[in-house]
């Protein structure tokens, strides 16, 4: 019976170490390929989420101020009449065409 144990026993140790061994191997290749994404990524013209939200409140601060102007461009437009533009007046019928002479003595 002891040998059977003992053969138990080592068949035991050698499953922990194929196991040792298989995450091992798992947490290398993990590391492999992020350290391959990271090199990916790097290469890519990409920016830091502080870079792009140090864009964003730029971006924010031009739209207000956009807004700002449009409304005192408004209100100064506003106490002057608006021009348009001289429009023809028409009779509603259209242009006669013009004759020309024929040299016949029309």
């Amino acid at each position: 019976m002891q040998s059977e144990n003992r053969l138990f026993d080592d068949f035991v140790k050698v499953l922990n170490g194929a196991a040792g061994t298989f995450a091992g191997m798992g947490r290398e290749a993990e590391a492999n390929f992020r350290e391959r994404v990271r090199e990916w990524v790097g290469g890519m013209d990409m920016v830091s989420r502080d870079e792009f939200e140090a864009v964003k409140a730029i971006a924010v601060a031009a739209r207000e101020e956009n807004e700002a102007l449009k409304r005192r461009i408004e209100a100064l437009e506003g106490g002057a009449a608006p021009r348009k533009p001289a429009a023809k007046k028409s009779s509603g019928e259209p242009p006669k065409p013009k004759r020309e002479p024929s040299g016949r003595g029309d």
